[in-house]
């Protein structure tokens, strides 16, 4: 993993975050594997990606984030609502990389 993420860093990137759509909804199921696949192959693609949790997931919406954080390899950003914004630095080339401050 990455290191932590500053302050700067979590606002620049939650920024970032509110200008995008949700990409990944997390059901009933909870975090499986199929989940944890497409959360890895979006970080790859786009280094930053918002999910939704919603209504009947047995675990709540700082816990799916958490635990997908652990197992990809990422940092939660931020988790407002339903909703949770997850980062990871990719190594795929000719992808738009975020810069992020320091």
């Amino acid at each position: 993993m990455a290191t932590k993420l500053n302050k700067r860093q979590v606002k620049q990137l939650k920024a970032l975050a509110s200008k995008i759509s949700p990409m990944l909804w997390i059901g009933r199921n909870g975090v499986t594997d199929a989940a944890v696949k497409q959360a890895s192959e979006m970080l790859e693609s786009h280094e930053l990606f918002k999910g939704v949790v919603q209504d009947g997931c047995p675990i709540d919406e700082q816990e799916v984030g958490e635990t997908l954080a652990g197992q990809i390899g990422a940092q939660l950003v931020q988790v407002i609502g339903h909703r949770f914004v997850l980062y990871r630095p990719s190594k795929k080339p000719g992808i738009t990389k975020i810069e992020l401050v320091h």
